[in-house]
Parts: structure tokens; sequence; C-alpha cells
């Protein structure tokens, strides 16, 4: 990995690694290695920018990087760096570091704009773990290996599960007979709308649209990187896309559920994410929701009824990356696909692999999908 300075407002990043290990330099001066279990957490604020460069060239580079929105008192704070080296704590079957908050006895020093709560997990093989949690907080269990359970919901790599505020407890069983590890995420539920393109998080078009502007033209909003030895000096901000970008919506969806976040190059190059709801998963590019296929459980079926993408999107393989993905979602949920939409149809017929968890369309279903909420 080799990220040419760029910038960043409204947030501050969590760098979190498994394995491997980046080398930071930033517009505020700071030059800090990131290491497997050392928290490095770096406030953008107004405005800085910096570099990440992979340190060893035959290692495998692992972990997570989370965008934390600050709110809107301190979305124009100062450049800020900090460097925390969390001790391992034991619990009932499992080993946690505590990054960010408080959990188990255990505290991070490490100064946040609103309350939060960030942890890696590790379970022994068939460990079940009971752990208490703030009820004010909503959490996020992400799972990165092995197959865990949170209360009734199954988890696999990669998916996100959703607990949501007023419970004071949390309940995670690693259902496998080898190890696995979670991250653990939380933190009072965000009410402020936001508009996130790029590396820019700001509150309207207007917002996003100045801070480009000032990123191409050089300001010193975002300061400049000192002794990164790359050939590109700083990254150009892609061009804006031909509409106004709108606010993202808090969907808010209902304790149990599961939010899979994937991201898939298009035929551009561009990154597209799916992400899932209640009764519907999204497709945006570059932080710009494009697309939606939307279905309805009934018992161990996942019926899919409707799906579009946006005309001006189109031609661009973003409707087979939200089928799959969907279809991905309902296997690892444990659920039967009834394909009414048409556009499942025709990807279930390059994916024979899902012919057994295929079930025939019936009259009585289609007249079924048809009460269900349409875009």
């Amino acid at each position: 990995m080799d990220v040419p300075p760029h910038p960043h407002t409204g947030l501050q990043t969590v760098s979190w690694l498994f394995s491997g290990g980046v080398e930071h330099r930033d517009s505020a001066g700071v030059h800090a290695v990131v290491r497997p279990g050392e928290l490095n957490l770096m406030t953008a604020g107004a405005g800085i920018c910096h570099s990440e460069v992979s340190i060893e060239a035959d290692a495998v580079l692992h972990g997570v990087q989370l965008w934390v929105a600050l709110p809107g008192s301190d979305r124009d704070a100062g450049r800020d760096f900090a460097h925390y080296v969390p001790a391992p704590i034991a619990l009932p079957g499992a080993v946690a570091r505590v990054f960010l908050g408080e959990l188990a006895g255990s505290r991070s020093p490490v100064h946040t704009f609103t309350p939060l709560l960030g942890a890696q997990i590790d379970l022994v093989a068939n460990a079940g773990l009971d752990i208490e949690v703030d009820p004010s907080f909503e959490h996020g269990v992400l799972c990165d290996s092995g197959s865990v359970h949170m209360g009734g919901t199954g988890l696999g790599v990669g998916d996100l599960g959703y607990h949501g505020p007023g419970s004071s407890s949390l309940h995670l069983r690693n259902v496998a007979d080898q190890p696995a590890r979670v991250v653990l995420l939380g933190g009072t539920p965000f009410t402020e709308q936001l508009v996130m393109w790029w590396n820019f998080v700001g509150r309207s078009h207007d917002d996003i649209a100045a801070y480009r502007r000032l990123w191409q033209d050089g300001d010193d909003r975002f300061g400049a990187v000192q002794g990164y030895q790359g050939a590109v000096t700083r990254l150009p901000a892609p061009p804006l896309p031909a509409t106004r970008l709108r606010p993202r919506p808090n969907t808010g969806p209902n304790t149990g559920t599961i939010r899979r976040a994937q991201m898939t190059a298009d035929k551009t190059g561009a990154q597209a994410t799916v992400t899932a709801g209640e009764g519907r998963y999204t497709i945006a590019v570059e932080g710009q929701t494009v697309g939606l296929a939307d279905f309805a459980d009934r018992g161990d079926q996942r019926v899919f009824y409707h799906t579009e993408i946006d005309p001006q999107f189109g031609g661009r393989g973003l409707a087979t990356i939200l089928v799959e993905e969907a279809l991905n979602a309902a296997r690892n949920d444990g659920k039967r696909v009834v394909p009414v939409c048409s556009m499942f149809v025709t990807v279930l017929k390059k994916h024979p692999e899902f012919d057994a968890i295929t079930d025939p369309v019936t009259d009585e279903v289609k007249g079924w999908a048809m009460t269900q909420p349409h875009s």
C-alpha cells in the first residue's frame, strides 16, 4: 500500500491492524508507525492531509480503518494525533483490547468528541461471552474471522451485526471449533445528517465543493506532508458528480439486523458499497446512493421483488454487484431465495451455486409481493 498525501475534513480516522505495518505522516508534523494492537487516531477537524505506506513488502496488511464523524460543534477542531497501546484483558473465553472508550473495567485515555467504544475481542473455540455494555449506546459487531452469533443473529466474515440502544448486555458466541475475532463498536446514536464524498465529511454539497476546491488549489487549510518519498506528491481529487450531493439518511435498523458493507469495483474502477437495511439493500458509488433492491422475509424465504439502478449509472454492472451481494447475504442469513424480480432471475442463471436455496415463484407469492412497499 502506498497512498500519497490526501486530505480529510470533519472526522477522526481510527487505524487498528491485525497484521502488517503502516508508516503514517501528516501535516500536523506527525511521523508514526501503525502496528498490530496499537491504536493510531488522527483528528482531521477543519482539514489535514496524510500519507499511508505499508512498511513490510512481504507481509499481509490486514486490519480496519474506522472513520468517526465529528459533531457539528467540533467539525472544525484542530489537527491532532494520538497513539495508544491497550493492555489485553482476560474475559471468560475471550481476550479484549479496548482502544476507544471503556469496557469490562478497561478504559482508553484517547479523546473522542462523542461517547464511543472500540475493542478487539478474540474468542476461543466454542466460547460464549456475556458482556456489560452502555445501554445508551448502539453497538455494531464486525466479524473479522470465524463464525459468531450475536444474540440470535449469525455473523460470518465481513458481517456487521447491529445491537440497538436499551440493553445493558451483549451476548457473543463463537460457534466454530477454531478461534474467532470480532471488533466491537459502540456510541451514542449520531443524529446529524452528513454528506460524505471522497475523503471529505461535511453537511452540504456546498461544503464538499468548497473543500475540493481548496484542496485542488493547494490551500493552507490542509497543510503539507513532509518526508513522503513517493512519486506523486499529492492525490488529486476526482471530479464532482453532475448532480448535487445529498445527506445520508440514518435508517436506524432494529436490534438484530445485519448491515453488510462490501467494497467492490465496478466496470469503471470506482468503488461500489452495498449496504443492508430493513427490507432493502442499497448500492452507493463513492458515497452516492445509486440503486436499491427491495425484499421481504416470509418465514425461511426471502422474496426479492424490486430492483432499480439510477439510469445515469447504467451499464456499469452495478445491478449485478447489488444482486450478488444480496444473494450472498440471504445465504449467510439461512434464507431461501424467491426471485420475483427479473434482475434476480437473470443473475441467478449465472450462479448455479444458489440453485439449492432458490424456490420457484408462484402466483400466490407474486400477489403477496405486490402488497409490499415499493419505492
